[in-house]
């Protein structure tokens, strides 16, 4: 797990750059959809992420005001 995480890391984001360069080859429409379809998934894990944030100080400070729940 030591050498794979680094490795998936840097070879994710490589391997989405290249496959965008690909189908920008085949077709601008089919890299433009790509691009799309890629900020789609990002705007959705932003939004998951801040959500669980969110979450997660609302606990803490319902935690911190009423220690016995």
């Amino acid at each position: 797990m030591r050498i794979a995480k680094p490795l998936l890391l840097v070879t994710t984001p490589v391997g989405v750059v290249f496959g965008i360069h690909e189908a920008w080859k085949v077709g601008a429409w089919l890299g433009t959809l790509m691009i799309v379809l890629i900020s789609v998934v990002a705007g959705f894990f932003w939004i998951t992420l801040r959500r669980i944030r969110e979450d997660a100080s609302n606990a803490a400070a319902n935690a911190a005001r009423d220690p016995h729940s």
